[in-house]
């Protein structure tokens, strides 16, 4: 009786592997057993990153407020403390947003945020 081999799975899944490290350097993308390693190591990257994605923005937001703040002479915690005391829901994002391309309304927002400020707090 003959010997039954993979041979046709065996070769389907190293082409999709290849398929998938399309663009990696070096032997990571022909080499099986290291394309094997380096697409797991890729997928747990990705994976990581797709949540420090959003970390990284608003970051990247909260650095523009407060930019924005300081040059209308208002700290950024200050101007979300006023916005809260005022009932504005607005989010990071579109604060950020507002700031880069409307300041007219972006300093309508800060003087808004410094007549809800307890008077002790407010900065000059």
């Amino acid at each position: 009786m003959t010997r039954a081999r993979s041979g046709k799975t065996v070769t389907r899944g190293r082409k999709r592997l290849k398929k998938l490290t399309k663009g990696f350097r070096l032997s990571r993308h022909n080499l099986y057993r290291q394309a094997v390693v380096t697409l797991i190591r890729a997928r747990v990257y990705a994976y990581r990153d797709r949540r420090v994605r959003k970390r990284d923005f608003r970051r990247l937001w909260i650095v523009r407020i407060n930019a924005a703040c300081r040059m209308r002479g208002m700290r950024y915690s200050e101007f979300i403390a006023g916005l809260q005391r005022a009932l504005v829901e607005l989010d990071r994002k579109t604060l950020a947003d507002v700031a880069i391309h409307d300041p007219d309304t972006f300093t309508k927002l800060v003087e808004l945020a410094r007549t809800h400020l307890p008077k002790a707090t407010v900065s000059t």
